[in-house]
């Protein structure tokens, strides 16, 4: 059978069309589906799986209907409707089942007792159950509302994707057996569910900032995203220091986003980076806010992080950075969160202050701490070219590749492989 060209470019071109209007769509309101579908049934699994099945069904039926004027709302009732259709299948969900008949969509706005006003704040808030371990509810929470992938997840926390699998399940399960609500909470119960809060959009920020997977290096709507957040964040609590601090660190390290990669896509290292294509005035923000944190007497691990941000953007070429002080910083930060990979950054800190030969027994002490985290070897092996090392260098190079998700940070570390061991290619 023969096919018109331009038929099937056509064809095509709308296909692509109505598949970005789904993920456009999803990106939007897949939060807010989702949980509508939470507090409606009072099942995780339930509602995630019926708004995968209404994003299904519109990719079946949009390309042949034509896109809604309110895709969102259409995800909204197709996801309620198959919902409905499960919980018929179960006698014993009758009372769910008389809940979500009852609740049909409308236009009047729900109550809403915390003051919050951005839709997706207000949802992470109530995701952030305290009844919950602190980082089940960071991670149900990026799934759920932030839309990362378990493996994206995972990586955010050192773990492998089947760790964060039974991580999440359990997360749920205790919801569902503790009968915890998914309701907003009032304003007065906000503060103890913010820390959780601030760490989803920190996590979210760096999933943006070095995305996991993928071609990209950079997602920088999510990175944009994070960073709006958490500025509407600090508008509702603008005395909480630790808000200010997060909003300070996102602040400057998106500063550097034009200089991150050079005309050809590949990453360009920090100290390599052209300063002048930093964001002058997200940096003058970023600082002011450092100050204005600090000055509260009271630095928790934000504040500590935008403070060595702060220490980068200050130089006005990479040569003139305050390492010293960096790796004091890193230091401290140790003391309040005691992490590998801050551990991982002050070594690096402390080669860069006084010599790779002295940063390297710091990294090499931590073998085992960080498993399957390829920026363990990338460090290695960064110090052993600096000590003129090339053949250790260039096995850790190699161990850096085999555990790299990104391939813009495979191309970097192939490149650095080549330029020791131009055999390698």
């Amino acid at each position: 059978m023969n096919s018109n060209p331009a038929e099937a470019a056509e064809a095509a071109d709308a296909a692509d069309a109505v598949e970005a209007a789904v993920t456009a769509a999803f990106r939007e309101e897949g939060g807010r589906v989702v949980a509508t579908l939470i507090r409606l049934t009072g099942d995780w699994d339930l509602a995630e799986e019926c708004v995968q099945e209404a994003l299904a069904r519109a990719l079946e039926r949009w390309p042949r209907d034509g896109v809604p004027r309110r895709p969102a709302a259409w995800l909204t009732t197709t996801a309620r409707n198959h919902a409905l259709t499960r919980l018929k299948r179960s006698t014993t969900e009758a009372a769910k089942l008389r809940e979500v008949a009852a609740l049909a969509p409308t236009d009047e706005p729900e109550a809403d007792p915390s003051g919050v006003r951005d839709d997706r704040l207000r949802l992470m808030f109530t995701c952030c159950h305290p009844a919950l371990p602190l980082d089940g509810r960071v991670a149900l929470t990026l799934r759920t509302l932030a839309g990362l992938t378990t493996a994206e997840i995972a990586r955010a926390f050192l773990v492998s994707e089947q760790t964060m699998s039974q991580r999440l399940v359990r997360t749920k399960r205790k919801i569902r057996e503790a009968g915890i609500p998914y309701r907003v909470p009032p304003a007065h119960l906000l503060p103890e569910r913010t820390a959780a809060v601030l760490g989803v959009l920190y996590l979210l920020f760096n999933e943006g900032y070095a995305a996991t997977a993928g071609d990209a290096p950079a997602r920088h709507d999510l990175c944009a995203e994070a960073i709006r957040l958490t500025r509407t964040l600090l508008t509702l609590m603008p005395d909480e220091p630790e808000i200010e601090g997060l909003l300070a660190l996102l602040l400057l390290q998106h500063s550097r986003r034009s200089a991150r990669l050079d005309d050809d896509g590949e990453l360009v290292t920090l100290e390599d980076q052209d300063r002048s294509r930093w964001d002058a005035v997200a940096i003058d923000e970023g600082l002011a806010l450092v100050d204005t944190a600090l000055h509260r007497g009271s630095p928790g691990p934000y504040q500590l992080q935008a403070a060595i941000a702060a220490c980068h953007a200050a130089a006005p070429a990479a040569s003139d950075t305050d390492w010293p002080q960096i790796a004091a910083l890193y230091g401290e930060l140790a003391k309040r969160v005691p992490s590998p990979v801050v551990q991982l950054n002050r070594a690096v800190a402390v080669a860069m202050a006084d010599g790779p030969a002295a940063g390297l027994p710091l990294v090499d002490a931590m073998a085992g701490d960080l498993d399957g985290y390829h920026l363990l070897p990338a460090t290695r092996a960064d110090l052993l070219r600096r000590l003129g090392r090339r053949e250790e260098a260039a096995d850790a190079y190699r161990a850096a590749l085999a555990l790299a998700g990104n391939e813009a940070d495979r191309r970097f570390l192939r490149r650095r492989l080549s330029e020791i061991s131009p055999e390698t290619q």
